[in-house]
């Protein structure tokens, strides 16, 4: 079910979100200031939806703390999982830009926190601070190039080229990253949805891996112990 708002201090908020977004999807600390200097924030336990697709684009979000999940759902009920939003994510500025409804759900996959930027702060915003329209502008343009890079892997690469990809996408750290490990809040269904390839395929794959020690596989969730040769799955592209 929906949350409801609560009113923010300034001791609510961080001066800037976490760092789990990829770098190349994550607005310029200056640009996230001014962002929360006008957003208010909103607790989503496991299960609550944000909000639905058809909903009216009211605000821009930011995710503080937990995890989202975003997926659409096709008319005989089936759900597909587009991404998992982790803390540095900010999102919900298409709807905003072009004034139409949202095109996918969101629900909690754990305890969350989201920054909640009013479509009329932002828009005000835009407007008067050209620097944040640009990095909105950029934002825009790398989520349409992460597009169509997936829906070249789902066309011409193999599972395991696929399935590596979208599990280092996920994890989103720099390349640079220190080697430790990282929980991923994501299931073996969500991944075959995010695929397109049946569960039983990600659980073939996923323990070879498994056995090969690099990664363990836990109840909805993937433990990353071996980043750098998943990369390497990645890189063998077709």
């Amino acid at each position: 079910m929906p949350s409801h708002p609560e009113p923010a201090t300034d001791a609510d908020l961080p001066a800037h979100l976490g760092h789990r977004a990829d770098e190349r999807l994550r607005l310029p600390e200056e640009v996230q200031d001014a962002l929360l200097q006008v957003a208010h924030r909103r607790q989503l336990q496991r299960g609550d939806s944000l909000f639905l697709k058809g909903s009216a684009p009211d605000a821009l979000f930011g995710m503080v703390q937990g995890a989202l999940r975003v997926s659409v759902a096709a008319p005989d009920g089936r759900e597909a999982v587009i991404a998992v939003l982790e803390p540095g994510h900010w999102f919900g500025e298409v709807s905003l830009f072009v004034g139409q409804h949202r095109v996918y759900d969101t629900c909690a996959v754990e305890p969350s926190e989201v920054a909640v930027v009013q479509a009329a702060d932002f828009h005000h915003l835009i407007a008067t601070q050209p620097a944040l329209h640009m990095a909105f502008t950029r934002l825009v343009c790398q989520r349409l190039r992460q597009a169509l890079a997936w829906i070249d892997d789902a066309i011409l690469q193999p599972l395991p080229v696929r399935l590596a990809h979208r599990l280092v996408t996920l994890d989103s750290r720099p390349a640079s990253a220190e080697s430790t490990t990282v929980v991923l809040a994501v299931s073996q269904e969500d991944l075959a949805f995010m695929l397109g390839v049946s569960r039983q395929s990600i659980n073939r794959q996923l323990k070879q891996w498994e056995e090969e020690g690099m990664l363990r596989v836990g109840y909805r969730v993937v433990e990353l112990l071996d980043r750098e040769r998943l990369a390497r799955y990645a890189q063998a592209r077709g």
